[in-house]
């Protein structure tokens, strides 16, 4: 009997999805390195048709979203996927705290004229459901980064849209356990596979889910044009990260919690973002739409940015190093990220691992008071 969605826990599903139901094939799904096919077996060439292997990762996402997934070679490649769905001329709506590619891309559109942008701040919901009415591409990324805000989703996916206009949600950082964006109304929901899914700092792949038959191809259609196609062995390591992707996302939140409040009380941090501590701005609405508040947050240290350099260097445990999401804790120093000079100079961004809670509180500490001004 096939397996579905519906009958399983997301925990199941990850596990169980991908597989051959044939009696002698594979357990897990295997590396299938073939650009084409002898033809009449309803699949030529996997540019166009896709192989076994990536399908595995579009079912599992797809899934777990409830919906149809499009693979694609990177986070990037989908969100450039939804860009190329635009008229031109569009109207372009961004939150004021994003993902420098994202913003990137939109730029370069805009200033050859391809659409226009506009910014709306993540937490003013009033203003997103204003833009439904008018824009051609409502773009949310909850939570944001590197500020870890939380847009009220539930409302937002409620409000009239324009004829045609697209609600997308960057969901890289709830992923689909903490947040279903699609049960919100949104189009298209899109996660960064290098990071959560993947998990372990060793692919690039990106995914994007949608229950709309029009959107579906089209994100296809562009996948093909593109040539924006995952890469077997890539799609082969995200399939085994989704496998534990429940227990390490479980175990990084809790840790991350556990940070977020020994930070608050830190006499040398000033700040601390995370969702799940009360003193977040958006708190209220993060209980309201996520299940979890994920493992990702940012403090400010009471100083500047040499300060802030200093505990990245000093660190042990935790790496210096950008990305996010994977087995290892990594942070850095947003700021000095050409696009984000914006940014408060002392914030630093920890993405947090599965590594035990106390070893990185220990770390966190030894760095920031060897660092101290």
């Amino acid at each position: 009997m096939e397996l579905r969605p519906a009958d399983l826990t997301p925990e199941s599903w990850l596990v169980a999805a991908g597989r051959s139901p044939e009696p002698g094939a594979p357990l897990n799904v295997p590396l299938i390195p073939a650009s084409n096919f002898i033809i009449g077996s309803g699949r030529e060439y996997s540019r166009d048709d896709g192989t076994p292997t990536w399908e595995a990762l579009e079912e599992i996402i797809g899934g777990l979203e409830s919906g149809k997934a499009v693979a694609f070679a990177s986070g990037m490649a989908a969100i450039a996927a939804v860009f190329d769905q635009l008229a031109t001329g569009s109207v372009v709506v961004l939150p004021d705290d994003l993902y420098q590619g994202v913003a990137g891309l939109a730029t370069a559109g805009g200033d050859r004229g391809r659409w226009s942008v506009q910014r709306v701040a993540v937490d003013d919901t009033a203003g997103w459901i204003r833009a439904c009415g008018a824009a051609d591409l409502i773009w949310i990324e909850s939570p944001s980064n590197p500020l870890v805000t939380v847009a009220d989703l539930e409302a937002i996916g409620a409000a009239p849209r324009k004829p045609g206009a697209i609600l997308a949600v960057d969901n890289t950082f709830a992923t689909p356990l903490n947040q279903q964006p699609l049960d919100f109304g949104a189009t298209v929901s899109l996660q960064s596979a290098t990071k959560f899914i993947g998990g372990h700092s060793d692919l690039l792949s990106g995914v994007a889910t949608t229950r709309d038959d029009a959107m579906l191809r089209g994100l296809k259609k562009s996948r093909g044009l593109t040539g924006a196609t995952p890469g077997t062995f890539e799609a082969f390591l995200a399939v085994r990260g989704a496998r534990t992707l429940a227990l390490r996302f479980q175990r990084a939140q809790q840790t991350a919690m556990t940070l977020a409040e020994r930070l608050e009380k830190h006499p040398w941090v000033g700040r601390v973002r995370y969702p799940g501590l009360p003193s977040h701005p958006t708190h209220a609405t993060a209980k309201r739409v996520l299940k979890g508040f994920g493992s990702m947050l940012s403090f400010e240290l009471r100083g500047g940015a040499e300060f802030a350099d200093g505990v990245c260097r000093n660190v042990r445990l935790v790496r210096h190093a950008t990305s996010l999401g994977a087995v290892e804790s990594t942070m850095e120093r947003r700021a000095g990220i050409p696009g984000q000079e914006h940014l408060p100079p002392s914030l630093l961004r920890l993405s947090v691992g599965i590594e035990n809670a106390d070893d990185l509180w220990a770390d966190l500490d030894s760095a920031i008071r060897s660092s101290a001004p």
